[in-house]
């Protein structure tokens, strides 16, 4: 068993393989091949999980293939983030070809009301009315046309606009006034009951959305009328120079997914700086006059000054926190998510207990939100005297709120606290203590766990708050024991939670809304005037404040932010790089670190386990990770920790080998840290250590090991301690035949060391020092004990089979009675031979034998084809001959369904080398299918030792063994092994 095969992850496979998919896909729907175009598009989708182009494109197949469930399910699951018109609508056809009338009508009603009418749903719409009992249907167009079916003959629809009567014209159709755009609420009845779709959204069939940002060149942007979405918007650029109307295109706005839905193109436009004044600001409104996502944009921005003071040390002397320290307003601007808004409040009302918090008061700035009963909630905590609340008439976005209540914040010090964060006791005490801490310190921000540079563990991962409330206690209580009253300077606070000390409030000056619109870098413009100042900005890193995150902006995220940065480095030169040069020597790592030391001891404690056990690992997955998790569960089971070591360029990551564990994972340098790495294992109580893997530890793991000098066992899992290729493949891409001494150094000169040592002599050494010490050496095959004991005869190893091979796994009666079903969206079956070979196919999996088999098959036009459950070298070759089908990249836990799915003959194992055990063979019996392998290493022993299958001679012709594939499988049994020629 050796490490998996290098490769791309399922959403890092090249687009050319992905688009090749898909267009095979579509051609085979084409031609009227929806099983095999199903097939096609179910690979697409594996290699790249990630893509919602891909997927909507997968239910379409499905629904064009008959699959009318399994597409409804498709587009739902792809639009539980964002819905759009093209996925709604392929909903409403999919729920009708699975006969889920009540679901489609529920659809529709949602169709027609917010995108108005779409002839290609006509005939969905009579039928839904027909099987629902729906007295008919109706649906407003752009241009005001309401269009109505399904009712008696010769009854018309009662329309009422606003309350007031529109009469209704035979045919089927009927102009609306010209003042619906304007109205209130447009109702469509029939006998007293509303129509499908009878209660149109007049607000969203005429909006037009949008963004806007500067670049390089000028001012680029999208538009879309959700509602009409192939009709080109009507958009006006407004700047000094006056009025008028800006040209759109059809195209697509970088990679991230369009309002029209996933990879549909929306309308773009593009104004060069030349074509526009150089002073003020620009806008680009809609027809209504409102301005886009963006606009308007300031231009001919003074610059400040490019150089920034320099980030201090840790010389800085501490002053202390005033005897009267000043009034403290925790300012809450809220607008939306009312669960997620009165959670903040009660949580920063609870951490705020009198008297320490005597002088603290909670202000609400409510930027007129659009939910009555989040208002009526904060009318309430004002009124019981918990709040001050203030209130906007209309929506004025997060910067214009923070300056609402900053407007009579005189010689407060100030915290602004995003609606979407939960805080608890001594957050507060510490972001002030901090405040105070150092004479020119302006702004406080706390560690969270999505805050950008402030993010722990990672900031390059910011992660979802998982355990709400409870687990923000506890990393708050862990960041004050691991960091309390600590500091680290930083470029920039967040502002997701952010305490500005009343002085240098005074100085820099408020938010500038008229610059930032509705959000995002005002903060950073603000922390920037203030260093221009002489203020320091710090981490309060013993504080952990939880942060939902990205939820006030949604999908206008990027394009405020890609404005705003703008702005950002007009205004401060520099600003980039900055935040760049501390992103690179991040300063945050120790006390991120010590949080994360401390969470880990912590929750041993919690989880009552009575010491721990040391897996060495290569980091590589494949089949070692499988035996570590098998193991980390068996020592779980047994009341002990698992700890995984894997291997960094620096040193070690120590992980949670818990499968359900959410403690982050541990980072140390080593030699650097290796004090520190040795005094956690001993903390955790690790009394033994397994290695199963010393690939890409280099020396360290042996040294790390040598100063515990703790009893270990050793696994052998493939043969990196006596090959430096790991594999026993020489040049020739076979097995070797295990040559001297000198000819291994000869292979090692020509393809280099997997491990690192190229010296065989000292590789060998090494290793059998390690085999002497071990208490255990466990091998997982009685091949690999013979094969080992030739190199270290003085080893006595220790069997212990990978899986039971047991009577269990008989065939077929095992196939029959596992309840796994199989998988859909593989190529259906044939007349055809099919041979199903699973994993990842590299050269020493057998590469190059599967595709000189497929080529014979397609020279001979045998009656033979192949399907590989996985991935492999080199796809394209492969899927050229047109006699193999690649499935892609595939989860474990699909693995069996998928085998069993491709309704197979006969099971392929295809590797050269003397592998040391193989799940993927135990995966071909359990989906009743016997093996056929070369007659080498442990494979080839489980498969005479069990009768499941047959082994050719390692050599064997391809010819020969395409046509003993066929007369295996088609007798169904045993057959005389061919002899090599």
């Amino acid at each position: 068993m050796t490490r998996r095969q290098p490769r791309a992850g399922p959403d890092g496979v090249p687009e050319v393989e992905v688009s090749a998919a898909m267009r095979q896909a579509w051609r085979q729907a084409a031609a009227g091949q929806h099983a095999q175009a199903v097939a096609w598009m179910a690979r697409a989708a594996r290699m790249a999980s990630g893509d919602r182009t891909v997927r909507f494109a997968q239910a379409a197949v499905l629904l064009g293939a008959g699959q009318a469930m399994q597409a409804a399910q498709a587009v739902e699951q792809l639009m539980a983030g964002q819905e759009f018109r093209t996925g709604l609508k392929l909903l409403v056809l999919a729920l009708c070809g699975a006969g889920a009338w009540s679901r489609a009508a529920a659809a529709l009603d949602r169709f027609f009301g917010r995108y108005g009418f779409e002839p290609d749903l006509h005939r969905a719409a009579v039928l839904i009315c027909q099987h629902t009992g729906q007295p008919g249907w109706c649906a407003l167009d752009p241009d005001g046309v309401l269009h109505w079916g399904a009712l008696p003959v010769r009854a018309l629809p009662e329309i009422r606009l606003d309350g007031q009567p529109c009469p209704a014209q035979p045919g089927g159709s009927t102009p609306l006034p010209p003042h619906w755009r304007h109205g209130r609420e447009i109702v469509v009845r029939h006998a007293g009951t509303v129509l499908l779709g009878g209660r149109p959204d007049r607000a969203t069939l005429c909006a037009t959305l949008g963004a806007m940002w500067p670049d390089d060149h000028g001012l680029a942007g999208w538009a879309l009328m959700p509602a009409c979405p192939d009709r080109r918007p009507v958009l006006h650029l407004i700047d000094a120079r006056g009025r008028r109307a800006l040209t759109l295109r059809r195209g697509k706005v970088g990679r991230q997914d369009s309002a029209a839905g996933p990879g549909l193109p929306v309308w773009t436009f593009h104004v060069p700086w030349p074509a526009m004044a150089s002073a003020g600001s620009v806008r680009v409104v809609r027809p209504d006059g409102q301005d886009l996502i963006g606009s308007p944009l300031p231009i001919g921005l003074p610059a400040a000054r490019p150089v920034f003071p320099a980030m201090r040390g840790r010389g800085t002397a501490p002053v202390r926190v005033p005897p009267c320290a000043p009034r403290c307003r925790v300012v809450i601007p809220v607008y939306a998510d009312r669960a997620a808004t009165l959670a903040c409040l009660d949580s920063v009302l609870a951490s705020l207990v009198a008297p320490a918090h005597a002088t603290t008061e909670v202000m609400v700035v409510d930027d007129a939100t659009p939910d009555p009963d989040l208002a009526r909630a904060l009318d309430a905590l004002a009124g019981q005297g918990r709040i001050v609340l203030r209130r906007h008439a209309r929506n004025q976005g997060y910067p214009a709120a923070v300056c609402t209540a900053l407007a009579d914040a005189a010689g407060c010090d100030v915290v602004l606290l995003n609606s979407d964060t939960l805080v608890a006791p001594g957050w507060l005490e510490e972001m002030r203590h901090v405040a105070y801490a150092r004479a020119d310190t302006g702004t406080v921000s706390p560690l969270s766990n999505d805050a950008t540079i402030l993010t722990w563990p990672d900031p390059a991962r910011p992660a979802p708050l998982v355990g709400g409330l409870a687990a923000v206690r506890r990393l708050m209580a862990a960041a004050r024991r691991a960091n309390g009253g600590q500091d680290v300077e930083i470029p920039t606070a967040h502002g997701f939670c952010m305490f500005i000390r009343h002085d240098c409030l005074r100085q820099t000056g408020p938010f500038r809304p008229e610059l930032f619109g509705r959000g995002y870098g005002e903060e950073n413009d603000f922390c920037m005037r203030a260093r221009l100042g002489g203020w320091r900005h710090q981490a309060a890193v013993g504080a952990f404040v939880g942060h939902v995150g990205g939820v006030s902006f949604a999908s206008a995220r990027a394009d405020l932010l890609r404005r705003n940065i703008w702005i950002l480095n007009r205004l401060f030169p520099g600003y980039d790089a900055l935040v760049a040069a501390h992103i690179a020597a991040d300063p945050l790592r120790a006390a991120r670190h010590r949080l994360s030391v401390l969470v880990w001891c912590r929750g041993t404690v919690a989880a009552g386990l009575a010491g721990a056990v040391l897996l060495v690992s290569h980091g590589e997955g494949g089949g070692v990770a499988r035996v570590v998790r098998a193991r980390a569960r068996l020592w779980l089971a047994a009341g002990r920790l698992p700890v995984v070591l894997d291997p960094t360029p620096e040193g070690f990551v120590l992980r949670d080998g818990r499968p359900d564990a959410d403690w982050p994972d541990l980072h140390f340098a080593w030699p650097a840290q290796e004090a520190a790495l040795v005094a956690l294992l001993r903390a955790l109580g690790v009394g033994q250590i397994e290695i199963h893997h010393q690939l890409g530890h280099d020396a360290r793991a042996r040294a790390l090991c040598q100063v515990l000098a703790l009893p270990y066992e050793y696994y052998v899992h493939d043969y990196a301690g006596l090959c430096p290729r790991v594999t026993l493949v020489g040049p020739a891409g076979r097995y070797c035949g295990e040559p001297d001494a000198a000819g291994c150094a000869a292979c090692v000169g020509v393809l280099g060391s997997v491990v690192g040592e190229r010296d065989v002599t000292r590789l060998r050494h090494d290793t059998a020092r390690e085999l002497a010490g071990a208490r255990r050496v466990i091998v997982p095959s009685a091949e690999v004990a013979l094969r080992l004991g030739r190199y270290f005869p003085h080893v006595t190893p220790h069997m212990q089979a990978l899986e039971d091979d047991g009577p269990a796994l008989s065939l077929p009666q095992f196939a029959a009675r596992d309840a796994t079903p199989a998988a859909t969206g593989l190529p259906p079956r044939n007349e055809r031979c099919r041979v199903v070979i699973v994993g990842g196919i590299g050269l020493e999996k057998g590469y190059a034998i599967v595709l000189a088999a497929a080529t014979d098959a397609r020279a001979r036009d045998l009656p033979l084809e192949f399907v590989v459950v996985g991935h492999t070298a080199d796809d394209a070759a492969l899927l050229e001959t047109g006699r193999v089908f690649i499935t892609g990249h595939y989860d474990e836990a699909d693995g069996l369904a998928l085998v069993r799915g491709c309704a197979g003959d006969v099971g392929l194992m295809p590797a050269l080398w003397p592998e040391t055990w193989c799940f993927t063979l135990t995966l071909l019996w359990r989906a009743g299918l016997r093996a056929v392998a070369f007659d080498i290493g442990t494979i080839a022993q489980r498969i005479r030792a069990t009768g499941r299958g047959a082994c050719v001679p390692l050599g064997l012709p391809v010819h020969q063994l395409n046509t003993f594939l066929l007369s295996y499988a088609q007798a169904g049994h045993d057959v005389a092994r061919p002899a090599c020629s």
